[in-house]
């Protein structure tokens, strides 16, 4: 018990700290993401072969973007953009740095998750909407949006968790947040109890993020 007083004395602003900046980190690459997947998702299955707007090129175009968004491994990404970071934030280190190579790296996820959930609706509700006059907006907003939205909720999850994944790497570069805590503490000072308690936070903020996004899938799904 003394142990845990003298470390939490010790390390307890620290650790708190560095979790609140992995949640904003991760919480907001999560929402710039969807605000660009989504609308990337939805192009690709209204293109698509079958969609309601075929087109074949830019169909094609988008899907090429969305494969190489996803193909580049993260740590190579997140390099890579440093001076394209500092352009848009005015820095590459801490959380406004860590969140642009974030969201780079997790909006081609998201479009084609958007577009395998959209794929998903039956195709006999998008029939009938077009047979009651409805326009592609409506189709896409009462129909597509609408059913799939236990899916997109589940999507929002697995892309927070793995946006988590991704910010502990991000602290190798100094974003700051439970990943820098670990390598900084846990590894370049050889202070283990430091980073059991970084991983410790870890996989409880996944269990609980993962267990709400569940709860409030159920909630919506009507079926």
């Amino acid at each position: 018990m003394d142990f845990l007083m003298q470390f939490f004395d010790a390390y307890g602003l620290l650790l708190a700290q560095g979790t609140w900046d992995t949640i904003v980190m991760t919480g907001v690459s999560t929402l710039f993401a969807y605000v660009i997947g989504v609308p990337l998702g939805v192009a690709l299955i209204v293109t698509g072969p079958n969609g309601l707007k075929p087109h074949r090129v830019l169909n094609a175009v988008l899907g090429w973007i969305v494969n190489i968004g996803r193909s580049i491994p993260f740590i190579i990404l997140l390099v890579a953009l440093i001076p394209f970071t500092r352009w848009i934030v005015g820095t590459s280190l801490g959380v406004p740095g860590a969140i642009v190579p974030l969201v780079v790296a997790s909006a081609p996820f998201v479009g084609r998750m958007v577009e395998q959930s959209l794929a998903e609706v039956d195709g006999g509700l998008v029939e009938a909407a077009q047979s009651f006059g409805a326009s592609v907006w409506q189709i896409v907003t009462k129909v597509f949006l609408k059913e799939s939205l236990p899916s997109l909720i589940r999507g929002v999850s697995i892309t927070f968790i793995t946006l988590f994944g991704y910010s502990a790497m991000a602290g190798t570069v100094g974003a700051g947040g439970l990943g820098d805590i670990a390598i900084r503490y846990g590894y370049q000072r050889y202070q283990d109890d430091v980073m059991i308690a970084a991983v410790i936070l870890c996989i409880v903020l996944v269990q609980v993020f993962q267990s709400a996004g569940d709860i409030a899938a159920r909630k919506v799904d009507k079926r």
